[in-house]
């Protein structure tokens, strides 16, 4: 592979933006494809590919490189300088590359990477969390497969179309997908591609949604004709979903203390012909006690460390702190106490999470039914994906009946 200067130059400052300035590395990138109009699928590849890369082994990478944050601008052309020995490309001969340790660099990896810590390129106190949660085998595993990068899944928007329709239609866009056997309503794509250009996606076809996420509605047990809440709506991705499965028969009120995500979901919404979507922002407590036992279905997607999809925001590894943990522990607690109000006799509510870590995830469900408010809820069954196990992303649902 023979590097290009100006694409070198916009991963360097992706880089600076990402580590110095604490932008989210999505945002980031998003912004540096738009950079060059000229430049091709394999160029904005590469530029993309090579900043999650460094992203993502960032610890290993300065140990390395022997450089501490904040990064100047030469110890990010160090840490280039890295990442591109390891994969075996030849470095120009310009002057951030004089003097580049080829051997010192390949001699240092097989040192370090014998340490889980340096090898996953973890915080400590996240390697330390991890072991204690998980046990060495499953998080040396699981965290493993969370610095693999992770594959582009489609949900089929049943609602205007079928997954076969959907992959004739993709197919005449040269962009070819394959089923997924043990999820109804997925096609993954067989290389990556800019999905969001295509006529399929305008019609609303299609959401980008992971597999393990499409398996929460589905949990749920909707059917058309109920009225269902979902409390931590965002953007809307397994909201459309709930619409598509109740057939845009009965109510969906998607709620979140954000109203620019639901403005987000309304755009969706209109794309995707779902019209059974009302949506509704938590401003005060006011919108939450209007429906105490009203819901046939609840779904909490829970705030969560989001430790199940750092495949997808390996910066995360950096920006989230151990406190952030302790506190976001709190907040679904009081969620659930306060939001399953919600659900009258004999409805059900889902409470999922994209976190891999017990004390997210099953400890909080035990908790909920050990209290007063929990007392009226039978545990039905949960459902825990890690992804070394699955090849898709880390998630916890369970379902529990209000009795």
């Amino acid at each position: 592979m023979r590097l290009h200067r100006n694409l070198c130059f916009a991963v360097i400052d992706g880089l600076h933006e990402i580590f110095n300035e604490d932008l989210y590395a999505d945002k980031v990138i998003q912004k540096l494809l738009k950079r060059d109009k000229r430049w091709g699928s394999r160029d904005r590849g590469f530029i993309a590919e090579t900043v999650y890369e460094i992203v993502r082994y960032k610890r290993l990478y300065s140990e390395i490189a022997n450089v501490k944050a904040p990064f100047s601008r030469d110890d990010l052309w160090r840490l280039f300088a890295v990442w591109a020995t390891l994969k075996g490309i030849k470095l120009p001969d310009w002057k951030y590359f004089t003097d580049t340790p080829s051997r010192k660099i390949k001699g240092r990896f097989d040192e370090l990477s014998k340490i889980r810590k340096y090898r996953e390129s973890l915080p400590d106190w996240m390697d330390n969390l991890g072991l204690k949660e998980l046990g060495e085998t499953l998080w040396t595993k699981e965290i493993a497969t969370q610095n693999e990068q992770a594959d582009v899944i489609l949900r089929v928007n049943t609602l205007k179309t079928n997954k076969k329709d959907l992959q004739l239609k993709l197919q005449s866009e040269s962009i070819e997908t394959e089923l997924l056997p043990q999820h109804p309503y997925a096609l993954k794509l067989k290389e990556r591609a800019n999905v969001f250009k295509t006529e399929a996606f305008k019609d609303g076809w299609f959401e980008v949604q992971d597999a393990s996420s499409q398996l929460v509605a589905d949990f749920l047990d909707v059917k058309p004709g109920l009225k269902v809440v979902d409390v931590c709506a965002g953007a809307g991705g397994k909201t459309l979903h709930l619409a598509a499965l109740m057939e845009n028969k009965g109510q969906v009120i998607a709620m979140d203390i954000y109203e620019s995500k639901l403005k987000k979901l309304k755009i969706r919404a209109r794309r995707n012909g779902a019209h059974n979507i009302e949506m509704k922002v938590i401003d005060s407590t006011k919108p939450i006690k209007k429906l105490y036992g009203k819901a046939d279905r609840l779904l909490i997607d829970a705030p969560c460390s989001g430790l199940g999809v750092l495949r997808r925001n390996p910066d995360s590894k950096w920006k989230l702190q151990p406190e952030f943990i302790e506190n976001i522990k709190k907040t679904q607690s009081e969620v659930l106490q306060q939001y399953s109000k919600m659900v009258k006799s004999g409805g059900k509510m889902v409470y999922a999470t994209c976190s891999i870590l017990p004390s997210e995830n099953e400890k909080q469900i035990d908790n909920f039914l050990t209290s007063e408010e929990g007392k009226t809820f039978k545990f039905v069954k949960d459902k825990k994906i890690l992804a070394h196990q699955s090849g898709f992303d880390g998630f916890y649902m369970a379902l529990l009946e209000k009795e």
